[in-house]
């Protein structure tokens, strides 16, 4: 049963990266979009995510209640070494969300949409900086855990862990991650110069995320981060961003010619590589503090309440994904092979 739980937690955190990361690079396409593109970004933004928009968070909703239920210590620690750049995460999403709506359904048409626009573009680029610098944080090695607050102050405490060039650098590179995801999904679903515009929004953005990847590695590294070192020592997780770097070439050459559906595909699995790289690097020891280095699996719920919880998974698997994907085939956000594109399919 903790294997069907593990599953489940792993999953939603792979769809949360491809869908609430596409969610968030729409607005940061946007936000770096030049003037005369923001218009026809937005109303592509509106027409693809509109319809499914709020089903992206559900599996930030269903990580944290696997960790809450069955890894009270993971969860215990990230609330409460984590609550501010958490809390700022939850702002981010609420506010952009709040903005999404107002700017496509508010009837008067004046001063405010300028607000609601720029609300929807810097909490997409915001909310997705705060989630990586969160991560960075439990990678970074310098959570204090401790009961003796006399000694430490709240900067000590809470801020340092995150507030930091790593965590800084981790955030950024996820950042970047949605936007290429986003830019990449947008080329399937623009025609003509719009179409062009994401692709070159989307080869940028892939470039962006390897000098920020090569940045942040050899940050680490250098600055004598754990996480760091165990990941470029390790064969597996080199070997996937190897495997990686390779793809980027056909990736490039199916983005300069507008393939909607190959370079989609390929920018699912490049994530992929990138998400199982790092954690198969540290894995199941993915919080590591100043003093040591805590296990996913230690401190477990009890075996009854992980068996109801992997029960209850189950039957909520079995309900919500082929709901999700009756609602993104309804949309046309899952497309099949086109004519064109078979060859590189």
């Amino acid at each position: 049963m903790l294997y069907i739980v593990l599953f489940f937690l792993l999953f939603s955190l792979l769809l949360y990266v491809l869908l609430g990361g596409a969610d968030f690079g729409a607005g940061i396409v946007e936000l770096f979009s030049s003037a005369k593109n923001k218009e026809h970004t937005r109303d592509t933004i509106y027409r693809v995510m509109g319809p499914i928009w709020e089903a992206n968070h559900i599996w930030l909703i269903i990580m944290l209640v696997i960790l809450w239920v069955a890894f009270p210590a993971y969860f215990n620690i990230i609330i409460i070494y984590l609550h501010i750049p958490l809390t700022l995460v939850l702002l981010g999403i609420t506010l952009r969300g709040v903005a999404f709506v107002f700017r496509h359904y508010d009837a008067v048409v004046d001063k405010s949409q300028f607000w609601y626009n720029w609300l929807f573009r810097i909490g997409s680029f915001v909310t997705p900086v705060f989630l990586g610098m969160s991560f960075g944080a439990l990678i970074g090695g310098k959570i204090i855990i401790t009961e003796d607050y006399e000694n430490y102050g709240f900067y000590d405490l809470f801020m340092q862990h995150w507030l930091n060039i790593f965590s800084l650098l981790v955030g950024l590179f996820y950042a970047a991650l949605c936007a290429f995801l986003a830019s990449t999904l947008l080329i399937g679903e623009a025609e003509g110069k719009a179409r062009k515009h994401y692709a070159r929004n989307s080869a940028f953005f892939t470039t962006v995320l390897v000098v920020l990847g090569f940045i942040l590695i050899s940050f680490g590294y250098f600055s004598d981060i754990k996480f760091a070192e165990d990941f470029i020592h390790n064969p597996v997780s080199l070997a996937c961003v190897a495997f990686s770097g390779i793809l980027l070439f056909p990736l490039w050459k199916f983005i300069k010619k507008e393939y909607r559906i190959a370079s989609r595909y390929l920018a699912v699995f490049q994530v992929i590589l990138v998400l199982f790289a790092a954690l198969y690097a540290h894995f199941p020891y993915i919080i590591i503090t100043a003093t040591e280095e805590v296990s996913l699996l230690a401190n477990l719920a009890p075996e009854a309440t992980i068996s109801n919880l992997a029960i209850m998974l189950l039957i909520g698997g079995f309900i919500i994904l082929p709901g999700l994907f009756h609602l993104m085939r309804s949309f046309n956000m899952i497309k099949v092979l086109e004519k064109n594109e078979k060859k590189y399919e």
